[in-house]
């Protein structure tokens, strides 16, 4: 049995989680491969670490003093090994580099940027691997460069190349633990490119595959992932099991355990996931996995949702009629980089569902003048403060009493459904509502699903 384990940065915020960390990965021999996040948040009103940094590196290339920020971020370093009873040549180490990153080439700023964000990690990783060293463990700091994980050339959004899941079997070869830093890699020119922000996540979940470990655990700061969000349903029910369908489906919408895009690699290795909580290690968490649990008790897995989206409705007589309509619009959103979440339609008229982010005042009078006059269309309208609920479970739609329940649900609260969309994988149910119903349509469905059908 081998396991890759990856703590998010709540479990590195300060010396006291370390120490958990090290309680965690010493108590099972099978994890031998540990990712780690730059230090989170140690309570609501401190700053992550890569905040810190990105903060930094603006400061930097912005020309100004950057005495103060540096100082903090090294400070932080400082507590933490302070501590855990460290001396001072980690501290030294993690200066040295910082000051290092600071004076490279700043000619291109997305690169700049990336190195300087992927410092919190890479240096997390650095100390962690030495205190685990004068605990009397052996573990060795590897660094991606040296492992060989490659990522594509795009910085602050990088993807993984496939010759870095051969590459990173090079790893089997270091005697007792792997510590290694989450959230980047290098290009094939030698430029550090980070992930997404959530990256570490996915830093797990590309070792686990190339590795063949048997789990990949990812502790983080809750027990389990929930059936819906904890701040807006007091103690909901705990998910014991879930697929990667349904993972990645909730994460989309909104649940904030994992990037919608982290379970990727695992997802076509089939690798189980264990999401489990640091300061709690005893609980067993959630597992992810392919198969379907078929002792479930409820009907859906779980009911997820996000605000800030905005809605272009477009009405055309004999639009279905038009071969082309559709992706000429479309292509009036790509040119302004405007990616869409949702498209439903009628005979005359389609509605495409967006993020409000991409949107300001020049850019809906200039779609709206364009869609009128290059498609002719008679009415061109943008309506915001828009929220998208989904409820998630596999073969949901097989139970003709789901979708009742849900336009039941909604009812009862005096919501109105402004959309509605089956997907045709069976696995979701996609409700457009007002922002202002947003977390009464969640505690809604929470009751209908969960409480009043248990």
């Amino acid at each position: 049995m081998l396991k890759v384990v990856k703590f998010g940065g709540s479990s590195l915020s300060d010396a006291t989680q370390v120490k958990k960390v090290f309680n965690i990965v010493t108590s099972e021999p099978a994890r031998k491969f540990v990712v780690v996040s730059a230090p989170g948040k140690r309570n609501a009103s401190d700053e992550k670490v890569t905040d810190m940094l990105i903060a930094l590196a603006e400061k930097a290339l912005a020309n100004e003093d950057v005495t103060e920020q540096l100082n903090k971020i090294i400070q932080r370093y400082r507590d933490i090994s302070t501590g855990l009873g460290m001396n001072d040549d980690i501290i030294d180490t993690i200066t040295q580099d910082l000051k290092n990153r600071l004076n490279s080439d700043k000619s291109i700023k997305g690169r700049y940027l990336d190195n300087l964000k992927a410092a919190g990690e890479d240096n997390c990783a650095k100390l962690v691997a030495k205190y685990f060293n004068l605990q009397g463990e052996k573990a060795t700091y590897v660094s991606p460069k040296e492992a060989g994980l490659l990522l594509t050339a795009e910085f602050g959004n990088a993807q993984v190349l496939p010759a870095s899941y051969q590459n990173l079997k090079v790893l089997h070869n270091y005697e007792g633990k792997v510590i290694f830093p989450g959230f980047f890699g290098y290009s094939v020119n030698g430029d550090v490119v980070t992930l997404p922000r959530g990256g570490s996540d996915v830093t797990g979940a590309i070792l686990a595959v190339a590795l063949e470990c048997d789990v990949y655990e990812n502790f983080t700061d809750v027990d389990y992932i929930y059936t819906v969000n904890p701040n807006i349903v007091s103690d909901p029910l705990p998910i014991d099991h879930m697929t990667f369908k349904e993972m990645r489906e909730l994460s989309y919408a909104g649940f904030s355990v994992f990037h919608e895009e982290a379970l990727t690699p695992v997802y076509y290795k089939f690798t189980h996931v264990n999401v489990r909580n640091t300061n709690n290690p005893t609980a067993p968490g959630t597992m992810i996995h392919m198969e379907v649990n078929q002792n479930r008790k409820h009907r859906i897995t779980g009911i997820s949702g996000d605000k800030g989206f905005s809605t272009i409705t477009v009405r055309k007589y004999l639009m279905n009629r038009e071969v082309g309509f559709v992706r000429k619009i479309l292509q009036m959103l790509e040119e302004e980089c405007i990616p869409f979440e949702h498209s439903p339609s009628g005979i005359d008229d389609i509605s495409i569902i967006l993020r409000s982010k991409y949107l300001n005042k020049e850019i809906e009078d200039k779609l709206i003048c364009r869609i009128k006059k290059e498609l002719g269309a008679e009415e061109v309208s943008i309506v915001h403060n828009q929220a998208l609920v989904m409820i998630v479970g596999e073969k949901c739609l097989d139970d003709s009493e789901t979708l009742h329940k849900c336009s039941e649900a909604l009812h009862e609260a005096g919501i109105v459904i402004k959309m509605l969309n089956q997907g045709s994988s069976k696995l979701s149910i996609i409700v457009g509502i007002d922002e202002a119903d947003f977390e009464k349509a969640i505690r809604s469905l929470y009751n209908k699903f969960f409480i009043e059908m248990a």
